[in-house]
């Protein structure tokens, strides 16, 4: 119910999804009278992979957390993650309020045995493919022992999503020299360099999208206006793009001319394909559409949670935080 357009989006991007995913099924939260009128109004209300569960109350997007936690009992956030706390859903996807999903997040789920504080993270797009990037935004103060919690579960979401072994793991700095950076960040570096991961050293904000590594650790304060400065560049681009090609009638041409190349650039860089952001670090899968996505965007979002929940990621990153900490004890 929650994000800028509600079920008149989800409830399309829901159908996308369980055309793609045949053995999926997916619960709709909200107002049930609601849900059945999208659904009528999409062809789709008998199908029967879709549940209908009603929930009376909703959190508005500029809600506290706090309130919207001890007085929205009934909210639709709040069903879902009991849902996924009761093991009746593997996951559970919402573009609502960020604070009020994380906190409900955290107060229903817990975090996993070694994790102090979940982190917010998302692919990006690199010249090489893309890179995790965490955190970015749940925790505007880390620690130096929160960027190593940070770094594991970076590392296994890279290697259980993407299957990649040993992913390297960088960590976000002004500069790629030891003598760079704050205490903090330094003291990092050491811990890091301490553990089994395949931890690359300091990496630069212009090396975000070079793929240099397959994982980048920050703060949340730093992640987050790394992501923002980086979506506001994308969209200055593609103003110019279009300025540019619709100067004159030769512009006009050239553009019609470059039109596939064009296209291609604009679906590379295209940020709803990377929609869908994971509250790591939880006993259990949430993740975060952006408030402002449109189906196409959702449905991706849609889509991570189910790889995350065939993947079993929580688990995964529970069994190698254990390895880390035996590692350490002994």
């Amino acid at each position: 119910m929650g994000g800028d357009h509600g079920p008149q989006v989800v409830i399309p991007a829901a159908i996308s999804a369980l055309k793609a995913h045949p053995k999926v099924k997916l619960i709709l939260v909200g107002n049930s009278d609601v849900i059945k009128d999208h659904l009528e109004q999409n062809n789709a209300l008998d199908d029967d992979r879709f549940i209908i569960q009603h929930a009376s109350q909703q959190v508005a997007m500029d809600e506290s957390p706090a309130l919207a936690l001890r007085g929205k009992k009934d909210s639709s956030m709040r069903v879902a993650i009991n849902l996924v706390k009761q093991g009746e859903a593997a996951a559970c996807v919402s573009a609502g309020n960020t604070g009020a999903l994380m906190a409900t997040a955290r107060f229903v789920l817990k975090t996993l045995p070694g994790i102090e504080r979940p982190a917010i993270v998302s692919a990006l797009p690199t010249m090489k493919g893309h890179t995790y990037v965490l955190d970015l935004g749940a925790n505007v103060d880390s620690s130096a022992e929160h960027l190593v919690q940070f770094a594991v579960m970076g590392s296994v979401l890279a290697e259980s999503v993407d299957g990649k072994e040993n992913p390297t793991v960088g960590l976000l700095n002004i500069g790629s020299e030891e003598i760079k950076g704050n205490e903090r960040v330094k003291e990092a570096a050491r811990l890091l360099s301490e553990t089994d991961l395949n931890y690359y050293g300091f990496v630069e904000g212009d090396d975000l999208y070079r793929g240099v590594v397959d994982v980048v650790v920050c703060d949340g304060f730093v992640g987050n206006v790394a992501l923002k400065a980086s979506e506001g560049v994308i969209h200055m681009i593609r103003h110019f793009l279009r300025q540019s090609f619709g100067r004159n009638i030769f512009t006009k041409i050239a553009g019609l001319i470059a039109s596939p190349v064009l296209k291609h650039f604009r679906d590379e860089l295209d940020p709803r394909a990377y929609n869908g952001a994971n509250f790591i670090g939880l006993q259990g899968i949430v993740i975060k559409s952006h408030g402002g996505a449109d189906a196409f965007a959702f449905s991706n979002a849609i889509n991570i949670a189910i790889i995350e929940a065939e993947k079993d990621v929580p688990t995964n990153i529970s069994k190698h935080l254990e390895a880390l900490l035996e590692g350490q004890n002994t």
